[in-house]
């Protein structure tokens, strides 16, 4: 089987897709300023978008187990497992690392943003009516900038999870390519084994068959019937195993 046509590198290419976003996405999240409404939309984006690649790369392991069970019927070997298990660690790393980033991150922000509000409660003599005007002015304009700013973040994620939603449903559907492959295979199996115990049944029959005609025959009438014998199990087997 080529790796056009193999399952496990149609989802693996999907899976490298959502890794390569995500890690996109967490550049882009590492230039926000803490503490912004952007950031938090994009802190609970990044996270499930974590969550649902470590989900897939379970459920690509799973697949190279049971694969490991016979790689010969797979048409892989060792070594091409050995690669498998190797990509899906290191793409298990690369989102572990987003994620504990990103978990760090948001902790240290939600500390940062306690401190401030703490600070915003201490009384200040300096201020005046004219800095409170201005400074409910700015408030104003930045609830203004933060409204615009939701609303284009909830625009792309509406967007991105149309993407995800796709990109589950096509490795929903490679799995139960995998699933309709597996059964057939073992039909075929079972009718093999089927096969091989008539013509078992059939050897023992015609073996006991041979031991009472030779019994009753003489030295030469048993040599010709071992010759008339091994004629027929050479026809037998090439109806069996070449037809």
């Amino acid at each position: 089987m080529s790796k056009a046509q193999d399952p496990f590198y149609i989802v693996k290419e999907e899976i490298q897709e959502s890794i390569d976003k995500l890690q996109s996405s967490f550049h882009q999240w590492e230039r926000i300023s803490p503490d912004s409404g952007e950031q938090v939309h994009l802190t609970k984006e990044l996270l499930a978008n974590c969550e649902s690649i470590e989900w897939q790369v379970d459920e690509l392991d799973k697949a190279i187990s049971v694969a490991a069970r016979d790689p010969s019927w797979y048409g892989i070997d060792e070594v091409e497992l050995e690669n498998r298990r190797r990509w899906t660690s290191t793409a298990r790393t690369q989102v572990g690392n987003v994620k504990k980033a990103v978990v760090a991150g948001k902790e240290n922000g939600n500390t940062a943003s306690a401190m401030r509000r703490e600070l915003m409660r201490l009384p200040n003599s300096h201020h005046t009516d004219r800095s409170n005007q201005y400074f409910a002015e700015d408030n104003d304009d930045f609830i203004a900038s933060e409204s615009d700013t939701q609303m284009l973040l909830i625009k792309q994620q509406d967007e991105e999870l149309d993407e995800l939603s796709a990109s589950v449903e096509r490795i929903g559907g490679v799995g139960l390519t995998i699933h309709e492959e597996l059964l057939a295979q073992e039909k075929i199996i079972d009718e093999l084994g089927t096969e091989m115990d008539s013509t078992t049944n059939r050897l023992d029959f015609v073996q006991k068959k041979v031991a009472m005609v030779m019994k009753k025959a003489s030295a030469k009438g048993q040599i010709m019937m071992i010759l008339a014998l091994l004629v027929l199990f050479i026809i037998l087997f090439i109806l069996v195993f070449v037809t």
